[in-house]
């Protein structure tokens, strides 16, 4: 099982940990993974309030390289799997769209046109689709641990662009917590924005919103958190202490990448998948 690997951003400078915990995971697995050489930003939801066509020149023209390695994408980013897939879908289904984005990579001097060959797929996706990736390779280091699934916003919604389940009622993450041997426990803002996106232009707000997250996941009694999104897990860790105020809680709550979560679940240990780099309640996690 071989895919394009497109990393985005936040794995090659703030969420590092993520990055090198991602390769090692999926050597476990036996995903390969090849870099999308030369990639560039999907734009993170909001390159397309300033220039919507630049937008899809940008995704078009990532996809457009996976296409020419002749693999599916992978990501690991709720935000970058929305950008893509929503690139794909626009062009694929506007073949004069489709032209005038091929011919904006022409004029920029890309070597490959935009085909819509290549499928964009999220980690979460591929583990749930495809279980027996972990038969045999779980070990029981999870047993007894509770953890809360938090999926975040863009990797459900819009329901028709991120359409792997059902966005009102989503259960993958579930499914893959006890597949891993942990205990999955329900809590009511695993749907929730965590806010990373107006960080800077509503603080308060997102503070807010951040504490009743951390807030609503500590008091169903999880030792962990987890999203497969790594702009929610540095919103969520990073503003942990900030959060905690702004609600008036208590709650002290580690936030794991998914692939950590996984990574543990393989008999990894901390130092391993870069538990070291995470800024909230190291010393309450209770593995490795």
């Amino acid at each position: 099982m071989k895919y394009a690997f497109f990393p985005g951003c936040v794995l090659k400078g703030a969420a590092a940990e993520a990055y090198t915990s991602m390769f090692k995971v999926c050597e476990k697995l036996g995903i390969e993974l090849e870099e999308i050489p030369n990639w560039t930003c999907c734009g993170a939801s909001h390159a397309q309030g300033v220039n919507d066509l630049a937008a899809l020149a940008v995704n078009a023209r990532n996809i457009s390289i996976a296409e020419h390695m002749g693999l599916p994408i992978m990501t690991v980013c709720n935000t970058c799997t929305l950008q893509l897939r929503t690139a794909k879908q626009r062009l694929d289904q506007d073949p004069k769209l489709k032209e005038k984005v091929n011919g904006i990579l022409a004029e920029a001097g890309h070597p490959y046109k935009y085909q819509g060959t290549s499928e964009i797929t999220h980690f979460l996706w591929i583990l749930d689709k495809h279980p027996e990736l972990l038969q045999g390779k779980v070990t029981k280091a999870l047993a007894g641990v509770k953890i809360a699934g938090y999926y975040g916003c863009h990797i459900l919604r819009p329901q028709e662009v991120m359409n792997h389940e059902d966005g009102k009622h989503p259960t993958s993450l579930e499914r893959l917590i006890k597949r891993l041997g942990a205990e999955s426990v329900d809590f009511a803002a695993k749907r929730k924005c965590c806010g990373f996106h107006a960080q800077l232009a509503a603080e308060h707000d997102v503070l807010t919103v951040t504490g009743e997250i951390v807030d609503s996941a500590g008091k169903s009694g999880v030792a962990a958190l987890v999203t497969p999104c790594p702009l929610c897990q540095m919103q969520l860790d990073m503003y942990e202490p900030e959060g905690r105020e702004a609600v008036h809680s208590h709650v002290q709550l580690p936030i794991l990448h998914l692939q950590q979560l996984v990574g543990f679940a393989l008999g990894m240990t901390k130092a391993e998948i870069g538990f070291d780099r995470h800024v909230s309640a190291q010393d309450k996690w209770p593995i490795g």
